[in-house]
């Protein structure tokens, strides 16, 4: 997707790049560990994100053909402006559905959601560990195209991620409780946007940045 860069967001990337040196990733890895870093200022994340560029790239390929977002509160959700986002936290039924089922309602809204947007969504968890694992347990009938698994907290973030790298699905995640709304936003705006300098996307990415 084209988009004009501020000039002190080019700026910023190019500052992190001279505190980081990212060159030797793979594009849509660098687009992702590059986005995350610069939301958060936190430099850590280059070393605790897992991605896999294939993975990256055939989801960067899916939201290029129109694949829908879903995220789990409606923080992450606003940093995505580019693109609508599904989010049924504040759903009445999300509630209802969580009472009648024993559910965090962040769990219950994953399942309205599904049943919204079907097989094939790429999923943005930036708050709710709930979300996440609840996620999990419904991957055969959701088969994302990616799930965005950065979930923060001291209870149950870490080992939700952990889940979500044994699970088998296409995922992005990190290796500690750090995490929330903005990183997560970050990495799925990295695929909507490639790099932030302007390098094209490879032509076997099958998006343009």
């Amino acid at each position: 997707m084209m988009r004009t860069v501020h000039p002190i967001e080019a700026e910023s990337f190019r500052r992190l790049r001279h505190r980081r040196d990212t060159s030797a990733l793979p594009y849509w890895t660098r687009a992702v560990t590059e986005r995350v870093v610069h939301a958060s200022a936190d430099l850590a994340y280059a070393d605790e994100l897992v991605c896999d560029e294939g993975t990256l790239a055939a989801a960067a390929r899916a939201l290029a053909a129109g694949a829908p977002v879903v995220a789990d509160v409606e923080m992450v959700a606003a940093g995505i402006t580019s693109r609508p986002v599904t989010c049924r936290i504040r759903d009445p039924r999300a509630a209802e559905l969580a009472a009648e089922r024993g559910l965090t309602r962040s769990a219950a809204a994953v399942e309205l959601a599904l049943d919204e947007v079907g097989a094939g969504a790429v999923w943005v968890v930036g708050c709710a560990p709930t979300a996440l694992e609840h996620l999990l347990t419904l991957g055969e009938r959701a088969r994302p195209a990616l799930v965005i698994g950065l979930p923060v907290g001291f209870v149950g973030a870490a080992e939700s991620k952990l889940a979500l790298r044994n699970s088998g699905l296409p995922a992005v995640s990190n290796v500690s409780e750090k995490g929330g709304s903005a990183v997560a936003s970050a990495a799925l705006n990295a695929l909507l946007y490639g790099d932030p300098l302007g390098d094209p996307a490879p032509a076997a990415a099958g998006a343009t940045a």
